[in-house]
């Protein structure tokens, strides 16, 4: 066994999972992760794992290298095909809670990566380091890259599908249009939708590892413009767009309006805490104060975490229960209600919304009228200029003890305003800070802005500028 050379990538290695350029995460660096991931394994104690891909080009040829890995130090693998996230998590519960993911998310079609659970939970970010440190040990013979193609398990996929439409009961059908993006989850979407009674629409369901229109990232506008040209054009109730991977939702209201997650999650907590107040309501740092008051205005316990699906269904698996939901503004949501798979899918997620408009007889864009849109920034990002990210941190602190805020410090340093808020983070994965600002007014948002421009303008002038001219 000998030693990678002092280029392995550890970059990779991110806070929730791993993902990088093909060009960097290749056959010899998947399998070497391979080995650390089966020790990782077996140093819990477990001897059953599912294995499931993306649409993505190497998807297929990384799972397949990932299996026979695991079978040389006899794990029991199974490849359960191409498939959504969320359906490899719903599988990976009859192997014991374990499974892992070949995919790069909303990510575009060069890059690939990892995800994966043991029993039933994401691995913490130690983990996830500890496996780019063991996988170092290991330097495969060159790999020979067969391109082996993408296989489709029906029987698999029937068991996931039974699943939602055993749970979900609408109690009258809806027009949808839902997209796939071409990737792993507009198929399987598609048909649980018909089943559920639905008139479907499909785009891009197809799944397609070239990704020929764009990544499969729904948060960017530009890219549901086909979706809501074509709720329109049919006179829809709803559109659906999912990721590549199908763990996050995106959706437009009957007028082809782009529906801000903002939104989704005070709908999300009217659903959940209108019959069962006194729980807590979970979401992240980059969601807007409007989320917070709406949870405590339903008698609900509002929660702000980091960042990252996989904390999200950390502390929900944690909570006993108690924590109802919890939602990311990246587009992740996760019931914790007793019902659902207790893990992020966007499909899940849309038809548990169809449900709830079925059985008060009302569209989309009549619950969402209390709940107005916001002003605010998508994520912005800035260079941090060589600035130590702790130092500037460190510095805006100091800087907002005299503002008329709330100060959290769970993720970088957010500000909470009675009208808006705006935070700043360390990028986990570059060099450079991301920030967002949100308020009720378009006038307020800028104020909010300037706010922080103003308090790194003498210390950090180049950063100051940034945020001046981010878009």
């Amino acid at each position: 066994m000998g030693v990678m050379n002092q280029a392995f990538p550890m970059h990779i290695f991110r806070a929730y999972d791993i993902r990088g350029k093909v060009s960097v995460l290749n056959p010899n660096v998947i399998t070497s992760i391979a080995h650390a991931l089966a020790q990782q394994y077996l140093a819990a104690g477990q001897t059953r794992v599912a294995i499931g891909y993306d649409a993505r080009l190497s998807s297929p040829d990384y799972a397949h290298t990932i299996h026979n890995v695991f079978q040389s130090y006899a794990l029991d693998a199974t490849i359960i095909g191409c498939c959504s996230s969320p359906m490899l998590y719903f599988i990976a519960k009859a192997f014991d809670g374990n499974g892992v993911m070949v995919t790069a998310s909303h990510n575009p079609k060069d890059d690939n990566g990892v995800k994966w659970i043991i029993q039933d939970l994401p691995p913490c970010p130690e983990m996830i380091q500890q496996v780019g440190l063991n996988a170092i040990q290991y330097n495969p013979k060159t790999c020979i890259h067969n391109r082996d193609s993408h296989q489709y398990h029906n029987d698999y996929a029937a068991l996931y599908e039974q699943a939602l439409c055993d749970d979900i009961q609408l109690k009258q059908p809806f027009h949808v249009v839902i997209d796939g993006l071409h990737g792993s989850a507009g198929y399987i979407a598609a048909r649980i939708l018909k089943k559920s009674g639905c008139t479907v629409d499909e785009l891009r369901c197809s799944p397609n590892g070239e990704f020929p229109d764009h990544a499969p990232d729904p948060s960017v506008d530009a890219h549901l413009q086909l979706l809501s040209r074509t709720v329109v054009e049919k006179q829809a109730d709803l559109g659906i767009a999912l990721d590549g991977d199908g763990d996050r939702l995106v959706m437009v209201d009957g007028k082809g309006r782009i529906i801000r997650a903002d939104q989704l999650l005070c709908l999300f907590a009217e659903m959940c805490l209108s019959d069962q107040p006194n729980h807590e309501f979970v979401f992240d740092v980059k969601c807007s104060t409007l989320v917070r008051n709406t949870v405590r205005h339903l008698g609900g316990t509002p929660v702000m975490i980091r960042t990252g699906s996989s904390f999200l269904r950390t502390y929900l698996s944690q909570s006993n229960h108690h924590a109802i939901f919890g939602g990311e503004y990246a587009g992740h949501y996760v019931f914790n209600d007793q019902r659902g798979g207790g893990y992020d899918d966007g499909l899940y997620a849309a038809l548990r919304i169809m449900e709830y408009l079925s059985s008060i007889e009302k569209n989309l864009e009549q619950v969402l009228s209390v709940y107005p849109n916001r002003f605010g920034t998508e994520d912005l990002y800035i260079s941090t200029h060589h600035t130590l990210p702790n130092e500037l941190l460190a510095w805006v602190k100091s800087q907002s003890q005299h503002l008329n805020a709330q100060i959290s410090e769970i993720d970088g340093i957010r500000l909470d305003f009675d009208d808006g808020f705006g935070i700043i983070r360390a990028s986990n994965t570059g060099e450079y800070f991301t920030l967002r600002f949100d308020a009720d007014s378009a006038e307020r948002l800028n104020e909010i802005r300037h706010v922080f421009v103003s308090m790194l303008q003498d210390q950090y002038p180049l950063i100051a500028r940034d945020i001046l001219d981010a878009q």
